[in-house]
């Protein structure tokens, strides 16, 4: 068992800090392998303290007790636990319901006689009853006096006093001066330690003063009667119903500067969408997304930078946390709005394009585990005419804005990965197709329709099953000679396969048929394999960057199926010059789909890539096998002279010199972060790509 330690008070910009900083996770009967997973993610975020809900009622239900024991010391095995005691058991309730009042105030003191004595040891602080002031947690309308429940938590907190036991008023929500006067009034407070209140800016409460504000006004009152409690912020969060993960960042960092003793915030995992809440069944979606893991186990941004520094170096990350906005004045009309442009792909166009000259926007929701890396590497590129808007595709009010500034639009947004579509369609269509036809619509409805590049996928040509193919060596070849010689072109018609081929079809699709009916300018590029600098690689997207990263850990790698897949691969500068000519050659090309990719002279199977990570790296990798994944195709090289025959265009780098590259610059990546980092003045791009072509060297 975890025993109580806490740092001296330490001062943030003016602010005295909590001296404690814990988490606020509520546990249902029977959650056993729940509360052993959230107990292994608080310890990897490094929290030691946690509040919990302890369930008069649950407890006087069938499997309470036993559930108790086990829950409390469990708990307290790994962190410290200050238990918040509440809800009436039906039965002994004015009301038959959990919020009501007990008919007999001693009821719940004698509860708490139970509790300690039977955990002895465990916990030295108890909070009695949760937000009573909130009519779903306490039904006040029940005791409009307050007499029963100050008769209920004067005798169980004169009774923990007696057992040495240290307690904390459940927190007001809202804060209410008043409330607590009455509480004074009453006789509630002699034997209270400290003064808990809660806090949801942007959320339940509108019109926020700040913590400090509020902290104050708990202490005039304290301070009118002589008191001497503590002030606890006993629970803090913000949900992120509206995507929007930079402000539950925000929000954090923030209670983490309250002037209060503790802090516990809410919550480790959005709640189960399959439950209810006090309120009831989704009355109030906010409730549903309060946590740092979102539904099917996504880790938000908060989460992510806590699990990479832990609680004390937190605040390094205030910058991640503000809006970035440009600071020089336009040198140019240009304004480019990159939607997604923290992502790999976006992250190099956007340098090249502030090499250019131009005014630069990126709209991204910083979602994607390490695109945070990204947006601090461009931040520090110091040219003066970058802003960020951390936001989400699906706010079609942020879009609206950022479209209507933009003189040209690259939407590169989107979820990205086949396997993620299959586990949750409803997201996947969601960002995909609703997100893309939010930005379709700002670009319609603007003052000036800015061109759009819209980033599609290969995917939506389905499997390709038809295309006859025989194996030789390590891969699939087309039996048909053209597909052989070119791949496959923009004839083919449209077969999605999986959710993900589905929505980014739509999408497609829209962008394509907004070009018909509203007379947008728009071009759509189905992309093969796009990699290079930046790539962050994962199993489910970035398989180049993924095999790579995998042979330098020495990490197997997992194939589904049995690996003699082709794809053509395009290094990213390629795709960057593809993009920079659709531009230019906008009024031919608007209305139209365009298969990009490396082409026939740049494919590579999964076997081979392995083969040559392994020449890379001098070891050999350790190869699993796993079944086919859904609609997965043996075989997709972008046919990309439909494109060529317009623009010129066709790829520069080769596989045989780009992998290497990409190799070497995930092995060596570190100087260039560094030149970055300690740079104090901008950076030039020549000076970038002279490092770039050291790594490749």
């Amino acid at each position: 068992m975890k025993t109580s330690s806490f740092p001296n008070r330490s001062f943030q910009g003016g602010h005295q800090t909590p001296e404690a900083v814990g988490i606020v996770e509520w546990f249902r009967v029977g959650e056993y392998e729940q509360v052993e997973k959230a107990l292994d993610e608080m310890d990897a975020l490094s929290f030691s303290h946690i509040r919990t809900g302890i369930s008069w009622a649950d407890y006087h239900a069938e499997g309470g007790r036993q559930w108790f024991d086990w829950l409390v010391p469990t708990i307290c095995r790994k962190m410290n636990m200050l238990p918040c005691f509440l809800y009436t058991p039906p039965s002994l309730g004015i009301e038959p319901k959990a919020s009501s009042p007990p008919k007999n105030p001693k009821d719940y003191a004698d509860f708490l006689d139970v509790m300690i004595t039977r955990f002895d040891g465990f916990f030295d602080w108890v909070e009695l009853w949760n937000e009573p002031n909130n009519r779903a947690e306490y039904d006040f309308t029940f005791d409009q006096n307050w007499t029963i429940f100050s008769e209920m938590i004067g005798k169980a907190a004169y009774w923990m006093r007696q057992l040495g036991k240290k307690t904390v008023l459940g927190g007001m929500s809202p804060v209410d001066p008043n409330w607590l006067e009455i509480m004074y009034q009453n006789g509630v407070m002699q034997y209270v330690d400290a003064v808990g209140f809660h806090g949801f800016p942007n959320v339940f409460d509108p019109m926020w003063q700040g913590w400090a504000k509020n902290a104050e006004r708990i202490r005039k009152v304290i301070d009118r009667y002589g008191g001497s409690q503590e002030i606890w912020l006993t629970e803090a969060g913000f949900s992120t119903w509206q995507h929007d993960e930079q402000q539950q960042l925000r929000i954090f960092l923030d209670a983490l500067e309250a002037p209060v003793q503790r802090a516990y915030w809410y919550s480790l995992n959005d709640l189960d969408s399959g439950l209810p809440t006090v309120n009831g069944f989704h009355i109030d979606e906010r409730e549903y997304h309060f946590g740092l893991i979102g539904k099917h186990g996504h880790k938000k941004l908060l989460y992510r930078l806590l699990a990479a520094q832990g609680i004390k170096n937190i605040r390094n990350s205030r910058q991640l946390a503000e809006p970035y906005r440009a600071s020089a004045e336009p040198t140019s009309r240009r304004h480019a709005l990159v939607i997604g442009g923290a992502g790999f792909i976006g992250t190099n166009l956007v340098q090249k394009l502030l090499h250019e000259g131009a005014q630069v926007t990126i709209l991204d929701n910083l979602s994607r585990p390490g695109v945070e890396d990204n947006v601090l590497w461009l931040r520090r590129m110091n040219t003066g005419r970058l802003s960020i808007e951390i936001a989400d595709i699906r706010n079609e009010y942020a879009v609206d804005h950022l479209v209507n500034a933009a003189s040209e639009v690259y939407h590169l947004a989107a979820q990205v990965a086949v396997t993620t579509s299959c586990e949750n369609p409803a997201d996947d269509f969601d960002v995909n197709a609703r997100g893309t036809l939010n930005i379709l619509e700002a670009v319609r409805k603007s003052e000036h329709a800015p061109p759009l590049i819209f980033t599609s996928t290969n995917k939506v040509y389905g499997a390709l099953e038809d295309i006859p193919m025989q194996t030789a060596d390590s891969r699939y070849v087309p039996l048909e000679k053209t597909h052989a010689a070119h791949g496959v072109n923009e004839d083919r018609p449209l077969d999605f396969h999986s959710p993900y081929g589905c929505s980014k079809g739509a999408a497609d699709s829209y962008v394509l048929d907004y070009v018909r009916t509203y007379g947008i300018k728009a071009v759509v590029f189905r992309m093969s394999c796009i990699y290079g600098r930046h790539q962050c690689g994962t199993e489910d997207q970035g398989w180049v960057a993924h095999f790579l990263l995998s042979a330098l850990k020495g990490e197997p790698i997992v194939i589904y199926g049995d690996g003699l897949q082709v794809r053509d691969i395009l290094f990213v500068d390629d795709l960057l010059k593809a993009f920079d000519l659709a531009i230019k050659n906008m009024n031919r090309l608007t209305g139209q789909a365009f298969n990009i990719g490396g082409g026939a002279d740049n494919n590579i199977s999964l076997r081979e890539l392995i083969q040559v990570a392994e020449r890379l790296q001098g070891t050999e990798m350790a190869v699993e096998h796993g079944d086919w994944r859904k609609g997965d195709q043996k075989y997709f090289v972008a046919d990309y002279r439909k494109f060529h025959a317009v623009t010129g265009w066709k790829p520069a780098i080769s596989a045989r010199q780009g992998v290497p590259m990409l190799y070497r610059w995930l092995k060596e990546a570190k100087p260039v972060r560094n030149l970055v980092r300690t740079a104090r003045q901008p950076i030039s791009w020549d000076r970038l790509q002279q490092t770039y072509q050291k790594l490749a060297n």
